[in-house]
């Protein structure tokens, strides 16, 4: 039987963005329901490792971003206690000969430029934070202020704090729009959720959801790994990962690129990335991309050579091409606002993003900058 809703707000997307934009909105006073035509966290959210970083972003308006949602991640972890698993692990980026060190240490200086705590770590100090770290690295920077959470549980634990209507299984059909343009809701395959506000959060679909409002947004799925190894006991300290990842993020090409991305879990197991290739929502395995993953770990940590692979799996992050996401309000249809296209970096900038978005709904000043994560930012061209 179909349905008719009337709220301040419709979020499309139960992932992590869309929890926390659930979560802010609510808190600011609005009544929200959430549509998703999954599960909670059944996208991106559901195949991400729940990292939550500085230490990746270089100074600039995404960096900014990070740092606000790395506070407002301590609030909640706060506020939620162990419910989300949230573990202020810190990372560790180590460099393998002098030059990529000294390329690191500047970058590191940067970021310490811009708020963030980065601190160098010669090569006779690695083994105090990391006993079993390959020996030989030149060196690294320690972040402190990076850490984790289990994505699929938070962003339940975000939506059930929101106190938000949600409607899992109901596929977005049309946004509604008035004679004027302006937004008036959503329909749905099971009835018409009528709002005056629509938030964009659906991630790697968020093109689809776009397009629904007759707009373009030019997100893009980028294939990623994850290793899971049998559980050990805990050998890796922190998010551990070569230098190189930084420029693998950055990197425009759709062909393959992995570089070693380690961390140890509360629970046991070693999850082991990074992987990224632009090869549409191709789910099939890929041998080459695990191969390399798993060598890339044992150059880390060579004890990894003789543990088990549990299982792999993989998941799309919501690519854009200038590597920001979109976020705020669309100048193009009144009503409609995006936040989506974060890559790999949704679940960390997820509480800054639905901060952002309550602001906007409320009249606010945002704080962040939007300008650079404006939607409407991109020409046909670049679509």
């Amino acid at each position: 039987m179909s349905e008719r809703l009337t709220c301040d707000v419709v979020v499309v997307g139960a992932g992590m963005v869309g929890a926390a934009c659930a979560l802010y909105a609510a808190r600011a006073g609005l009544d929200v329901v959430v549509v998703d035509r999954g599960p909670v966290g059944g996208g991106t959210t559901g195949a991400g490792e729940g990292n939550l970083l500085v230490s990746d972003k270089e100074p600039g308006p995404e960096l900014e971003l990070a740092l606000l949602s790395r506070r407002l991640w301590a609030e909640l972890a706060d506020e939620l206690g162990p419910a989300i698993e949230y573990e202020a692990k810190g990372g560790l980026v180590v460099a393998g000969t002098p030059e990529a060190l000294s390329a690191l240490h500047a970058f590191a200086a940067a970021q310490r430029a811009a708020g963030v705590t980065a601190a160098p770590v010669g090569e006779g100090e690695l083994p105090s934070l990391e006993p079993y770290l390959a020996p030989g690295m030149a060196g690294g920077v320690h972040y402190p202020e990076d850490a984790q959470v289990m994505p699929a549980l938070a962003a339940a634990h975000l939506l059930r704090a929101s106190g938000a209507r949600l409607r899992t299984g109901h596929t977005v059909t049309a946004v509604l729009r008035a004679p004027d343009g302006a937004v008036r809701g959503v329909r749905t395959d099971r009835g018409d959720i009528r709002a005056p506000a629509v938030v964009n959060a659906a991630g790697t679909w968020g093109a689809d959801v776009a397009a629904l409002a007759g707009v373009t947004l030019p997100v893009l799925p980028r294939r990623g790994f994850v290793l899971v190894t049998e559980p050990l006991p805990r050998r890796v300290r922190h998010k551990v990962y070569a230098a190189d990842y930084v420029a693998d993020v950055a990197s425009d090409t759709a062909g393959l690129r992995t570089s070693p991305v380690v961390e140890g879990t509360a629970a046991g197991p070693v999850l082991i990335g990074a992987s990224r290739e632009r090869v549409g929502f191709d789910r099939s395995f890929s041998l080459p991309a695990v191969r390399a993953l798993a060598a890339g770990a044992v150059r880390l940590f060579p004890f990894l050579s003789d543990v088990r692979v549990l299982r792999a799996y993989q998941g799309f992050r919501p690519y854009l091409p200038d590597h920001l996401p979109a976020i705020g309000p669309d100048a193009r249809v009144p009503g409609l606002l995006h936040a989506c296209g974060h890559e790999g970096a949704g679940i960390g900038l997820a509480t800054g993003t639905g901060q952002l978005i309550a602001r906007v709904l409320t009249g606010e000043t945002p704080g962040p900058r939007l300008d650079p994560f404006r939607p409407d930012r991109f020409t046909e061209e670049a679509a």
